[in-house]
């Protein structure tokens, strides 16, 4: 009696389907599902909508406010850090979502008629959304910006306190 994998499949020998069958079957996570769960990554509100974003991601967004080159700052809703989730708001505070804008985008073009029956009514209207790309340049947590800070400044104070 054939198999049902062999029935759908007739091109592949028994051999050769049952083989395929059992590799995928004992198939064993590799380091890559490793590598992706302890990725950091976040969901950031931009433009009314929720995204999740990586580092180094390039995302179409509502248009925004800037040049090309400049840096937003994107709230934060939730952000994973390997096995560690984040969702307090006091805590999320904490993180920033740094992203550069790579430039303008245009949506597909939407026709819209308008037509009434009998009357020689006909009006024809077009409308292209604009958006802005912005690649994901940090995903950092605000302690290490503090203390970047606090070492700079208390190198100043002791430059400071060095010529006094």
């Amino acid at each position: 009696m054939q198999t049902f994998r062999r029935a759908c499949r007739p091109w592949l020998s028994a051999r050769r389907a049952g083989d395929a069958w059992d590799r995928a079957r004992e198939e064993k996570p590799g380091p890559r599902k490793e590598r992706e769960s302890s990725r950091v990554y976040a969901i950031v509100r931009c433009g009314g909508r929720q995204e999740k974003v990586a580092l180094d991601d390039v995302l179409t967004v509502d248009k925004l406010p800037g040049e090309t080159g400049s840096t937003v700052t994107l709230p934060a809703l939730l952000v994973v850090d390997g096995d560690r989730v984040i969702s307090d708001p006091a805590e999320l505070g904490r993180y920033q979502i740094t992203a550069e804008v790579v430039g303008d985008a245009a949506g597909p073009k939407i026709n819209m008629i308008h037509y009434r029956n009998k009357t020689g009514y006909k009006r024809r209207l077009g409308h292209r959304q604009r958006y802005t790309q912005v690649r994901i340049t940090g995903i950092d947590s605000g302690t290490k910006a503090r203390s970047a800070r606090s070492q700079a400044s208390a190198g100043a104070e002791a430059k400071a306190s060095e010529e006094d």
